[in-house]
């Protein structure tokens, strides 16, 4: 799906004209793989299981789910698209859904789970900061990053 990932475009071995005249040495500067971790930290890392317990810190720079507990039960929170400056999710909780979706540097979304219902605000985050608990609830904060990672704060009273 990513452009550049491992893979070969050889056949046989060998060499044409034509990939002679190709930009081969400037490929392999780097390790050859494309960076699968977040370069960003955060508390908690990228292990989305951290987050099971409902309290958590994660970096994700590419599309994942997390289960949690909710206040009504199991949630899941899947983020369906990453990147720069870009982060789109759903959480599902009992028999109700939110979806988020911010663009644009410093932007994010929180969404609060309760009972009987969520919400949903997107917009200027400021400095991302761990969101508050809130009684009987819980918070979920998506922040966009620079380099195509996300940091999401799911905080539980």
């Amino acid at each position: 799906m990513v452009p550049g990932c491992s893979g070969s475009d050889e056949t046989d071995g060998a060499s044409s004209p034509d990939q002679r005249t190709s930009k081969s040495p400037p490929k392999r500067p780097s390790s050859g793989q494309p960076s699968a971790k977040p370069s960003v930290s955060a508390a908690d890392g990228h292990d989305v299981t951290a987050c099971a317990d409902g309290n958590c810190e994660i970096a994700v720079s590419e599309p994942a789910t997390l289960r949690f507990k909710g206040p009504a039960g199991p949630a899941t929170l899947s983020v369906s698209e990453v990147g720069p400056n870009k982060v789109e999710y759903t959480v599902k909780s009992g028999n109700g859904h939110s979806r988020g979706r911010a663009t644009g540097p410093g932007q994010g979304c929180i969404t609060v789970l309760r009972n009987n219902g969520s919400g949903n605000s997107c917009g200027g985050l400021g400095d991302a900061t761990r969101p508050s608990s809130q009684p009987d609830a819980v918070v979920i904060q998506a922040a966009t990053g620079e380099d195509g990672t996300a940091i999401l704060h799911i905080v539980s009273d």
